[in-house]
Order: structure tokens, then C-alpha cells, then sequence
């Protein structure tokens, strides 16, 4: 196939990347990334279930690499799978597998960004034990269709030795604008659960996603930062960071039934294999805190002036509580005047 072995390395300027999944949020940070490292890339234009068309995509973007960020996980969550059986299967378990099967032909190397919540706490992974479900372990979540499909098409992919599978889990970013920020989603919940879960933290893991695409590893890892963190334990932190005024309400998981279509996954990953092909990676709580809640810590400046009584600055921006916009350029006065 002339796919090269694990842990090989490709040199940057030899680089072009094929992403799928260009209207998505993983597929559009990727796509910014490469941007930034002034890596080639371009995105897919064909269906994942259209063989012919994967495959001229292909022959005319000649890419080194191909990233999956495309599927369906439901909107406005994965319930939506419930009712939708026949479009989750053409996108999560055809797509995905004529694209492995494409590659493979063309002796291409796959990133293929899977999930993790194809596992729940169990007797011999109890809940607050440490001991997370490993590569090798068998799927044992069968609560949601969404979850199914996705635990069909990571054990079918096992045999395709191009392949790149991340088990991705309640994703975060640094941006708790976007509705599928994992963060964003519990800010807006009427009522949360509070379970300990293994999650990826974006900013971080993204980037060593395209590592991982230059070295060349293939096969399955648990894509999330190492350790575990509870709802509880983000919202306390969002309220110390974000908003100081921030309250929400717990619920169990019967009263979280009652509201929802389909179960959820919760789960620990053992991030051990992650952690030593890339030793720098942070624990999940501390990626959180550098990551996500530092570059967005509000704080409150005593000062007056353009026709607002006190300004919050947060993330470059400074703004009046009266709904008065300064812009960046006004930023670099005002700063200079506080620092005086």
C-alpha cells in the first residue's frame, strides 16, 4: 500500500491534508490550525457514502493525509439518532468505512476522529476507582443508537491498517460561545448530573492530532486528556473564572432519564498510551484551567469613562456594562491609562 509504519515522520513542507467534515466544529478548528502552521490542506467536497466521489477528491487534492471530522452525532444532541436510524448508519458506519477503504487503496494514512462514549462504568471499571477502559477493551455502552453505530464502525475499522482512530469525549474549547462546546452545553442545562468523565480538551489534543498524522500512528487511542473531571467540578470552575454569579441545579441520573430520549455514556479512559507517545500532555483538569479558563477570565477593571460605569475585559475585548463597545485599538489606551 506504501503506507509508512508507526512512528515514522513526515517533514511539514511535504504535507497536504484532506479534511472531511468542513462545516463542522472539529473539521473547522483543523482546518484553522493547518492555516496556522502554514500546512496545505483542503477540504472534502464529496458525500462519505459516494465512493466515486471520495475518490476524486482524492486524485485531485494528491494529499500525504486524510482527516475524518465528518458524521452525524444529532442536533441538538445525540437523540436525534434515535428517529434519524438510516441517515446515522449512511454517515457514521458507510461513510466512514468507504472512506478507510478508499484510502487504504490509495495507501493513505487516515485520522479518523471516532468517540469514546461507547463505554460505561462497570464492576471491573467502577465509578471513582482510576482504573479507565483501555484501547484494547470491547465497547460495552449500547444505550443510544449514536453510540452503536459508532462502537460497529471502531471494531470493523480494526482491520483497516491505515487507520487512525480517536475516541473523543465531551469535547471543550476555549470558546463557550459555541453550542457544541461541552461546557457551553451544561451552562445552558436546566439541571445537570454530576458523574466523573474523561474529556478532550481541544485547544490541546487537536494539535497533537496532526502530530500524531505526521508521525504516522495508526490504530486506536483514547483521545482524551488524562484523568477525569465531574460537571460539578467544571461549573465551580466556570463560576471562579467565568461568571462569579453562576448557579445551577443537580439531578440524578432517573430524573435525567425522564428528560432525555436515550442514555448517556459515562466513563473513564485510561490515557496511558497518549500520555507516553506525547509526555507534555496535561491532565484534564489542569488543560482546562490553561486552556479553556485562563484566556477566558473576566476581570473587572475600576474605571470610568467613554459613558460606562465599570468594564469587564475578556479575551482582547473590553466592554461597558451598559452594552458601550470599545474596540482593540481603544483597548491599548485604556490599558496604558490603568497601568499609569
Amino acid at each position: 500500500m506504501g503506507i509508512q509504519t508507526n512512528g515514522s515522520n513526515d517533514s511539514p513542507s511535504n504535507l497536504k491534508f484532506l479534511i472531511y467534515g468542513r462545516t463542522g466544529w472539529i473539521g473547522g478548528l483543523l482546518g484553522r490550525l493547518c492555516s496556522d502552521r502554514n500546512i496545505s490542506f483542503v477540504y472534502g467536497s464529496g458525500r462519505l457514502e459516494n465512493r466515486a466521489d471520495l475518490i476524486a477528491d482524492i486524485e485531485s487534492s494528491k494529499p500525504t493525509h486524510v482527516f475524518n471530522a465528518a458524521g452525524v452525532t444529532g442536533r441538538p444532541n445525540v437523540d436525534w439518532c434515535e428517529s434519524h436510524k438510516v441517515e446515522t448508519i449512511r454517515a457514521n458506519v458507510a461513510g466512514t468505512l468507504t472512506l478507510a477503504d478508499v484510502c487504504r487503496e490509495k495507501g493513505i494514512v487516515l485520522v479518523n476522529y471516532a468517540t469514546g462514549c461507547i463505554f460505561e462504568y462497570d464492576d471491573s471499571h467502577p465509578l471513582g476507582s482510576g482504573v479507565g477502559f483501555k484501547e484494547e477493551d470491547q465497547p460495552n455502552f449500547v444505550g443510544s443508537f449514536y453510540s452503536k453505530t459508532k462502537a460497529m464502525v471502531e471494531e470493523l475499522l480494526k482491520n483497516y491498517d491505515n487507520v487512525c482512530t480517536l475516541r473523543v469525549r465531551m469535547p471543550i474549547s476555549s470558546d463557550l460561545q459555541n453550542p457544541r462546546n461541552f461546557i457551553t452545553k451544561i451552562t445552558k442545562y436546566d439541571k445537570v448530573v454530576n458523574i466523573p468523565n474523561s474529556m478532550t480538551i481541544l485547544d490541546e489534543l487537536l494539535p497533537i492530532s496532526i502530530e500524531m498524522a505526521k508521525r504516522n500512528l495508526t490504530g486506536i487511542w483514547n483521545f482524551t486528556n488524562p484523568g477525569v473531571v465531574s460537571h460539578n467540578e467544571i461549573l465551580e470552575m466556570y463560576k471562579e473564572y467565568i461568571d462569579d454569579g453562576f448557579t445551577w441545579k443537580n439531578f440524578n441520573l432517573e430524573e435525567q432519564a425522564k428528560v432525555i430520549i436515550a442514555p448517556r455514556s459515562n466513563n473513564e479512559l485510561d490515557a496511558s498510551k497518549l500520555k507516553k507517545e506525547f509526555p507534555e500532555l496535561l491532565g484534564i483538569k489542569e488543560s482546562l484551567i490553561k486552556y479553556v479558563f485562563e484566556p477566558n477570565r473576566k476581570v473587572e477593571l475600576g474605571l470610568r469613562g467613554a459613558g460606562c460605569d465599570w468594564l469587564v475585559f475578556n479575551l482582547g475585548y473590553l466592554y461597558c456594562l451598559n452594552n458601550v463597545f470599545l474596540s482593540r485599538g481603544t483597548i491599548s489606551a485604556i490599558k496604558f491609562v490603568v497601568l499609569l
